[in-house]
């Protein structure tokens, strides 16, 4: 009987702690600012639990029929909660009102039991060894759930079908707590019957947790859904209309088909074609092998390194025969390696030189990938560039996120190069900005390679042009202690989207 208990401590911590998690890694997902998101769920969740502890010293009757209900409510609730919250984001402008009152409920509710199931076994043990006991579990649970949702529950059942399988185990903790505590609770039955209802509805929502991924993102993204997928990192999504494939990362539109090709042209060749006889060259991010592909039409290139954070990322578009079109199979070119590292670390600790860096990351929206917008990983990057060599980061909007993109340019001079800033309209995008870099003058190319669409030797001078409302102004540099870029992207955009 003690082993039991005990293991259900363990599981209602580890769920607990699971619809936590949830809460801020969709809000992450669909909102950005990952650091953010989870610092206010987890303060307001931790905030509810303090309430529910505090509601539990009033708690008077049959302790472990509350109990049962109490874990009936989670199962529900927090079992629901990932599912509630893509479909108010689809269907509704309440998202965030959502987020909170799911976590304030489940706190609460969550606070409740720790104090209950003390009480409830203080007749069985002395209150000293009924803490202990108790508190282990509870944070042995908790350690249980944060290694299991990153490295299986996120990539392997995705967020809905998480929260909906332990909601299945609040449920089947609560249909054992009848038995377990059946000295304690007269006629059980009613609470079995719901605690096994609550059983099958999460069941059966489980079972199809692909229709309810597929009926919210069907109304998040406008076009045919072709892949969602959620991995340790991030959620892909590719859509299709016609011969129009769309790549999204954690919501972001990250290219279009039909005019990736003016965004990727533009990020490589006004650098590249400028370098003398570049044979080896580093992608930082890039995944979709886009701008491998750009790199490949030099023929004197020997060598092309790609690091890109995350695996599956690499993965899909090299063996998608749909993606593989896209990127002319660039990933699999025996001159490609293909590393999967976190940049930042990689770029500290590799030391390889090359002749061109591309930096082809997400924009900067949170913290973890403002880090590498920072004066300390554009330093970083000379030691891994030769005497002439020449390095160009995707900047955002010069056009939307003015202030944003000239910060980059300061961060990039204060790591003690010279910047050649630039832009290029896409249409998914619009009007789109990149810093190129060196030590030396910049001088454009006067031929580029053959085939190229968009890009033409004559009229690239035109690129480093700026029109007045789009013209320098005035920002600190971007410090690794200090990452003002991040909040100053954030305020850009949300003026944006009002």
């Amino acid at each position: 009987m003690s082993i039991a208990l005990f293991v259900s401590i363990l599981l209602v911590a580890a769920c607990g702690l699971i619809y936590e998690l949830i809460a801020g890694t969709v809000a992450s997902y669909l909102v950005g600012d990952s650091v953010f998101q989870f610092s206010t769920v987890i303060g307001t969740y931790l905030f509810a639990m303090g309430i529910g502890s505090f509601l539990s010293r009033f708690v008077r009757g049959n302790l472990a029929r509350l109990f049962v209900r109490i874990e009936i409510l989670i199962a529900v609730i927090g079992g629901f909660s990932s599912s509630a919250l893509f479909i108010a984001f689809a269907f509704t402008q309440g998202f965030e009102l959502l987020l909170y009152l799911i976590v304030l409920v489940v706190g609460m509710l969550v606070g409740l039991e720790i104090p209950l199931l003390m009480r409830l076994v203080k007749d069985r043990y002395q209150f000293r060894d009924a803490v202990s006991h108790v508190l282990t579990f509870d944070y042995l649970g908790a350690l249980f759930a944060s290694v299991l949702f990153p490295l299986f529950l996120v990539p392997k059942l995705g967020l809905i079908r998480s929260g909906l399988f332990f909601g299945m185990v609040n449920a089947a903790v609560a249909l054992w707590s009848t038995r377990l505590f059946a000295d304690q609770i007269v006629r059980p039955r009613r609470l079995q019957a719901a605690s096994a209802a609550a059983l099958v509805v999460l069941a059966a929502a489980f079972a199809g947790g692909a229709r309810i991924n597929a009926f919210a993102e069907d109304n998040i993204y406008a076009d045919e859904i072709i892949l969602s997928r959620d991995t340790p990192y991030q959620h892909i999504v590719l859509t299709r209309w016609k011969d129009d494939v769309r790549l999204f990362l954690n919501s972001h539109l990250q290219f279009s088909s039909r005019d990736e090709y003016r965004y990727h042209e533009a990020l490589v060749h006004p650098g590249l074609a400028s370098v003398p006889s570049p044979r080896r060259v580093l992608v930082l991010g890039g995944g979709d092998g886009l701008a491998v592909r750009e790199i490949l039409k030099y023929p004197d290139v020997e060598r092309v390194v790609l690091v890109d954070l995350d695996p599956e990322m690499t993965r899909l578009f090299s063996a998608n025969p749909l993606l593989t079109r896209l990127n002319d199979r660039s990933l699999l070119s025996p001159k490609v390696q293909v590393i999967n590292a976190d940049a930042f670390l990689w770029v500290d600790s590799a030391s390889d030189i090359f002749d061109f860096i591309v930096v082809d990351l997400p924009d900067p929206t949170n913290y973890s990938l403002g880090k590498l917008y920072t004066t300390v990983f554009f330093s970083a990057l000379g030691h891994h560039l030769r005497e002439r060599g020449a390095f160009v980061v995707q900047s955002t909007s010069p056009m939307f996120a003015r202030k944003s993109f000239w910060c980059i340019d300061e961060t990039v001079k204060q790591a003690g190069y010279r910047t050649f800033p630039y832009h290029t309209y896409v249409p998914s995008f619009g009007e789109w900005g990149f810093v190129m870099a060196s030590r030396d003058d910049y001088v454009p190319p006067k031929t580029l390679p053959a085939g190229l669409r968009f890009l033409a030797a004559a009229t690239l001078p035109n690129l480093f042009e700026f029109p007045s409302d789009m013209a320098r102004v005035s920002m600190p540099a971007n410090h690794l202690n200090d990452q003002v870029l991040v909040r100053t992207l954030e305020s850009e955009w949300r003026e944006i989207s009002r």
